[in-house]
């Protein structure tokens, strides 16, 4: 797959063993998975991958065995996201140089009230770009507490070309993805939207040209999109539908567990295990997530049976 990337690209898991150490055949188990849901380009090292519990030794490690473990089957996105400049381009640098065929980057902070201004933002990217020479996906989420405009996005894209990808997922996405692409035009090669795909038939008809949702169900988020490309809206809406109950579940009840408890019941994974300060899925919880995976039956759900 060439650029322009679009389909549907997954945030992929990490996995830990029960003591929480990482589990590196859980990890490449989940790359085979990933592409045998037929993804179009898998994304490690991400916040649903818990990034902000590695350390740096650990971040290096995922993302070698990833990009090995893929060997090329799919483009994999790296997230390198850091408020330091400097160890963002670094990293930058490093998943380049690994194989990466595109990055995702939120803008920098740390905490509640340390950030950048636009010109430093501008700055940072640049460095980035200057650093690594490929694609990079901007990440516009609540979590960075960063309020990025359509005029700056934009402004983002056309002083520093390799932004040229957009992922929404903020109050109101198809709104923003829209008044982004009209504003946009060629500097906005691929709109996307996030959280689960939970307003995802809204955001393709904003114009959305893909999707980063989690990767529990892509294989059956993904003929949503073709339907909709395909101009068959009705059909589209009808697997949207289907799915919607899971995605709701996922996002709201569950949040970046729900992926690796569903393969764990599939025998991808021996364990589900999340890093503390996080905690595992209450039990009644995790019930009616599998008991509304088992009514749709994806392939994370027998995949290692």
């Amino acid at each position: 797959m060439t650029e322009p990337y679009k389909g549907i690209l997954p945030i992929a898991p990490t996995i830990f063993h029960e003591n929480g150490d990482l589990d590196i055949e859980g990890n490449k188990r989940v790359m085979d998975l990933m592409v045998d849901q037929g993804v179009d380009g898998i994304c490690i090292l991400a916040n649903y991958s818990e990034q902000f519990l590695l350390t740096d030794e650990e971040r290096d490690q995922v993302m070698r065995l990833s990009l090995e473990q893929v060997a090329g089957r799919v483009p994999v996105i790296v997230t390198t996201s850091h408020f330091s400049t400097r160890i963002a381009a670094a990293r930058a640098r490093a998943a380049a140089d690994a194989g990466a065929r595109m990055l995702m980057m939120m803008p920098p902070y740390h905490g509640a009230l340390l950030k950048a201004d636009e010109q430093g933002m501008i700055e940072h990217f640049q460095a980035v770009a200057d650093a690594c020479g490929i694609p990079i996906i901007l990440q516009d989420a609540p979590l960075s507490g960063v309020t990025m405009t359509v005029p700056f996005m934009i402004r983002l894209a056309r002083e520093v070309p390799l932004v040229r990808y957009f992922k929404i997922e903020v109050p109101g996405t198809a709104n923003k993805l829209r008044a982004l692409i009209e504003a946009g035009g060629d500097a906005v090669v691929g709109p996307f939207d996030g959280e689960e795909a939970i307003t995802l038939m809204a955001d393709l008809d904003a114009g959305a040209t893909g999707t980063m949702t989690s990767a529990m169900i892509p294989d059956l988020i993904k003929p949503i999109l073709a339907a909709h490309a395909a101009g068959d809206r009705k059909q589209a809406a009808a697997l949207y539908a289907r799915v919607l109950p899971i995605i709701n579940y996922e996002n709201r009840q569950c949040g970046l567990r729900a992926t690796k408890t569903v393969m764990k019941e599939g025998g991808v994974i021996r364990s589900d295990a999340v890093r503390h300060p996080l905690t595992p899925l209450h039990p009644k919880t995790r019930e009616g997530l599998i008991e509304l995976a088992r009514e749709l039956d994806p392939l994370a759900l027998r995949w290692g049976k």
